[in-house]
């Protein structure tokens, strides 16, 4: 090791002094091509150069000149040369006069170029210059030409030699030690073994280490490669630059590379190489401070079949595992069967077909198995297959393996189709066609859940091996997931259709008839079910209408039933013809009392914070009064198309009102004007605020050509959200005016006497209006009206005929609140039987009050009346009084 040490510096030390030469040399050189031309250039342009070329005698004026020159630049000497070649000055007399060497570069500075040249002679190098000197005209007189002769290059080496010893000696004498300590570790990790004995030792370690049929790896505590014997080379195919490379590196299977590059503990790992199961052994060393790792590898083919059938378990309990996570994403039956074909091709089977039982699909329970299904669901490797397609009603023969896996409940198998007799028989043309697609093996499967057949599942397979026996009961747990999923799927469904079944039986199937407004409506379910939103449209007397829109808080049955409960409440309330502010008032303590009540029971969640909106227009005026709790305003489009929202009182949410008044706004409609009412989920949503919910809606209102149906479907364009979170309920009513010529009334005095007077200024009216058909009937009902409120009423009493559409009404209002009360006269009375009359010949009567007196009212049909002789009338005052009682 010393020697070569030392063989190592004397070379180093051999090429730093040439190296040193050859720099000397080429400096020297290049600064005496320097000075040489400076001096020559100097010496040419110097004045009085070109007259004394010119004289007879130049050498006389010129050699004390050039020598002068010589010994102040620091040349060798200053040559000038007339343009045919003889000297005329040189350093050395006897060579004045003389021509120069044939050759020579001058002949080019004749020529008027500037060059310089090298020349090697005994003595040394020489440099030496060319300049031209020119005279006025250009023409040249003659040549300078200085020479150096470099000699001090060994002087500068020389200069360089102690140093470069010196450190040639430092680096010998640093080897040196570091030999001896290099010599002495060797020594301590050889024991003692000297250099013959340690390659006799490695020869038979490189032996055995290529001879044993187990692959040997030695790996470093960083993951390269440092050893491969010729068997893990083999086993693992590894390139012939492994070594010293990562093992991640090699190609290596992910699951292989990363055993070895752990450094973690392994016995007898089965990993995949190529074709080979080999099993891997690894034990880490940490041996002198050198952390690593050695792997064995040993061949196991032979295990091969129980690797397959291992990884074969392991991707199906993937396959279930996936199952579990893409099956019954959705509450949808047929969405559930198609992710269960989804899921099992083409990791199991090629195609998977999917029937239920019609039931299942309406989401009712079926009464038992059943051998006709419809098919649902079909996936497969390629969508040219020829099953029956999506939609078919299939009527399975006996024969079909399908039709005895549902007798039996258990999965069927068939893995030759083209020996199966029975599966043929189901359609031999369509089968025929199968077996030429290339399908030839089947698994029938029962979807089954809580011992209840929900239809089949079909696993077909075309391209793969045919199905076996250990293949049965994989399907079969596929299958009894896959059965739980759609049967809950099918319980919701069933639920939902009843939910929105009785949502829809408590709406309005159909608007009422009445001539006060034009309605148009749309409802909307949240996609999260039904909830509690409601509208309703209720025909009041006196050709007035009322419109009324609410919403429940939260979804599902009781929010739908609580919406039905409501509904009836303001129907029962509109009967009695109470204002808007009462109405919500009643509306109030009755949700109140409702949430007390199943606060008490603790029966569910309770009412509170419902809201209602409610308004009467009345035709004849053209005035609507609106109230509402809780609710958003209603949106008023007049005839030129302006959209306004009016400002409405607010009261809170029913059954938080604490007993407080409503308030109620009244506002003057024009005839044609469309009052929007809706619910909060048309206008705002998450991923919208109320304002901008309500600009949208300005802008899709603002046609006041379009009918109120166009205008429902123009808002619902416009504003519907992809996805509704919360029910939608709209209202659109165009308003109409009673015609002034339809309408008459006549102020009473309280004089008995009056009556016939109103009763003949009626007939007039009746017949004017050409109903003389209900003339008769009308003077009766009006005689007793009027009686009564001069009677029992007090000033002022007004009487009102109304000619509606298709009715009649007349009204007779009074001061007073006392209500009169239909009841059966005794045989003694003389009065009492007049109400008795009234309600015989009017189609509807009743009272309503006002914040000053009543009104009773009366309505007769105008569709079915014909002509009424006296002695009708007769016959019905004859029927109030018995036989006895005549």
């Amino acid at each position: 090791m010393f020697l070569l040490q030392l063989v190592v510096v004397v070379v180093l030390v051999a090429a730093t002094v040439v190296a040193l030469v050859v720099q000397a040399r080429r400096q020297g050189t290049e600064e005496a091509r320097k000075r040489t031309i400076a001096v020559a250039e100097a010496f040419a342009n110097s004045p009085g150069i070109v007259e004394a070329l010119d004289r007879p005698h130049p050498t006389a004026v010129l050699q004390p000149l050039t020598e002068k020159a010589r010994k102040r630049s620091g040349v060798d000497g200053i040559v000038i040369i007339n343009t045919h070649g003889i000297r005329y000055t040189h350093p050395d007399p006897d060579r004045i006069g003389k021509h120069v060497i044939k050759g020579d570069p001058y002949q080019e500075a004749v020529r008027g170029k500037t060059l310089t040249d090298t020349l090697v002679t005994p003595l040394g190098l020489t440099v030496f210059a060319e300049v031209p000197v020119f005279r006025p005209d250009g023409s040249v007189a003659g040549i300078v030409s200085p020479e150096i002769k470099i000699k001090n290059v060994n002087e500068r080496v020389a200069q360089q030699l102690p140093t470069l010893f010196g450190a040639a000696g430092s680096a010998l004498v640093l080897a040196a030690g570091g030999s001896a300590l290099v010599g002495r570790r060797l020594q301590r990790q050889t024991r003692g073994l000297g250099p013959v004995e340690m390659t006799r030792m490695y020869e038979h370690h490189d032996a055995v280490l290529h001879a044993v049929r187990e692959g040997v790896l030695i790996i470093a505590g960083n993951g390269r490669l440092l050893l491969a014997n010729d068997e893990a080379r083999r086993l693992l195919d590894l390139p012939a630059d492994a070594e010293r490379r990562h093992v991640t590196d090699l190609g290596l299977a992910p699951d292989t590379a990363g055993l070895l590059a752990s450094g973690r503990t392994a016995t007898d790992e089965v990993h995949l190489a190529g074709e080979r199961l080999l099993a891997v052994n690894l034990r880490p060393v940490d041996k002198g401070g050198q952390a690593g790792s050695v792997a064995t590898l040993r061949d196991t083919t032979e295990l091969r079949s129980v690797a397959s059938r291992a990884e074969v378990a392991r991707e199906r309990l993937r396959l279930l595992y996936d199952a579990g996570v893409r099956i019954g994403t959705t509450l949808d039956v047929v969405r559930t069967a198609e992710e269960l074909a989804e899921v099992a091709v083409p990791r199991f089977a090629d195609f998977v077909t999917v029937e239920l039982q019609d039931p299942v699909l309406r989401g009712e329970e079926p009464e038992g198995p059943s051998t006709e299904m419809r098919r649902t669901a079909v996936r497969g490797i390629h969508n040219d297959q020829p099953l029956f397609p999506v939609g078919e009603l299939i009527r399975f023969v006996p024969t079909n393996p399908i039709a005895a896996g549902l007798e039996t409940g258990r999965a069927m198998l068939e893995p030759d189709l083209a020996a199966s007799d029975g599966w043929r028989a189901q359609d031999p043309e369509r089968s025929q066609r199968i077996l030429e697609y290339g399908i030839h093996s089947l698994i029938s499967v029962p979807l089954q859940a809580r011992g209840i057949v929900l239809g089949m599942t079909d696993f077909w397979r075309s391209e793969n091996q045919p199905f076996e026996e250990e293949d049965l009961s994989f399907a079969e747990e596929l299958a009894t997931r896959a059965a739980v999923c759609i049967d809950n799927a099918r319980r919701y469904t069933r639920e939902h259709t009843m939910a929105v079944t009785l949502q829809r039986s408590l709406l309005p199937r159909g608007l009422p008839e009445q001539s006060a407004v034009e309605v148009a409506h749309r409802y909307l379910p949240a996609q999260a079910g039904v909830g509690g939103d409601w509208f309703d449209v209720i025909p009041l007397p006196g050709a007035r209408v009322a419109l009324v829109v609410g919403d429940v808080v939260g979804h599902g049955l009781h929010a739908a039933a609580t919406m039905g409960r409501l509904r009836t409440a303001v129907h029962n309330f509109s009967a009695l013809d109470l204002p808007p502010d009462e109405l919500l008032g009643h509306l109030d303590e009755l949700v109140a009392r409702i949430d007390a009540d199943q606060a008490a029971e603790g029966n569910g969640p309770g009412v509170t914070g419902a809201t209602c909106l409610y308004a009467i227009y009345d035709s004849v005026s053209g005035q609507v009064t609106v109230a509402r709790a809780g609710h958003p305003g209603p949106a008023l489009v007049l005839p030129d198309g302006m959209v306004a929202f009016p400002e409405i009182p607010v009261s809170p949410p029913l059954g938080l009102g604490g007993s407080l008044p409503v308030e109620t706004a009244a506002l003057r409609l024009p005839e044609g004007s469309r009052l929007v009412l809706f619910t909060d989920g048309l206008i705002e949503n998450r991923h919208r605020d109320l304002d901008t919910g309500l600009e949208l809606l300005r802008d899709a209102l603002a046609h006041p050509d379009r009918t109120p149906e166009q205008t429902c479907q123009a808002v619902f364009d416009a504003l519907l959200p992809e996805r509704p979170s919360d029910d939608i309920a709209l209202l659109v009513a165009r308003t109409h005016l009673l015609d002034p010529a339809q309408i008459a009334d006549w102020d009473v005095p309280s004089d008995p006497a009056a009556v016939s007077r109103v009763r003949a200024d009626v007939t007039r009216r009746l017949k004017s209006w050409g109903l003389d058909q209900v003339a008769f009937a009308t003077e009766l009902i009006t005689s007793e009206l009027v009686t009564n409120a001069i009677h029992y009423g007090s000033q002022p009493i007004r009487l009102r005929l109304l000619h509606n559409r298709n009715s009649l009404i007349c009204e007779v209002s009074d001061g007073s609140s006392t209500s009169p009360h239909l009841r059966r006269a005794a045989t003694t009375d003389e009065g009492g039987r007049g109400l008795f009359l009234v309600a015989q010949f009017a189609q509807r009567w009743g009272t309503r009050y006002g914040a000053r007196g009543k009104v009773i009212w009366t309505e007769q049909s105008l569709l079915n009346a014909a002509a009424e002789p006296a002695a009708s009338l007769g016959d019905s005052l004859l029927d109030l009084w018995t036989e006895t009682e005549l």
